[in-house]
């Protein structure tokens, strides 16, 4: 059995972009579960207990950004390390994005190598 390189909630209304997400990061070794949006992440975040959040911006009921400051308000999540995957990719996005405190932005179309570099990385400073 291969080392769990860590926990990884992926967060995407979108199912086809969630599940490549999930099997990508799966394939490196990672334990991965998944969240269809912003609620549902935060409603399953403190059981899933993850090191790294994948967090698309554009979602129904709860978006990104507002998961991601909710995220980093609670003591118990505010050390779970945060990428913002998203399609918005001006600069006042990103700036909103690093003033919330997200380690990472990644913009869609993403690289799925280069996905996996950012969460390995995190993943290794949680």
């Amino acid at each position: 059995m291969a080392e769990v390189l860590g926990k990884v909630l992926v967060v995407d209304d979108d199912e086809v972009i969630r599940q490549l997400i999930a099997v990508n990061l799966n394939l490196e070794g990672f334990e991965v579960e998944t969240a269809t949006d912003g609620q549902d992440c935060l409603d399953r975040v403190r059981d899933v207990k993850p090191d790294v959040i994948t967090l698309d911006v554009m979602m129904p009921r709860l978006d990104g950004w507002s998961t991601a400051e909710k995220l980093r308000g609670e003591p118990d999540t505010s050390h779970i390390r945060v990428v913002l995957v998203t399609a918005r990719a001006q600069d006042d996005d990103r700036r909103r994005g690093l003033g919330i405190g997200v380690d990472a932005y990644l913009t869609k179309p993403f690289d799925p190598a280069e996905l996996i570099e950012v969460v390995r990385e995190l993943a290794a400073r949680s």
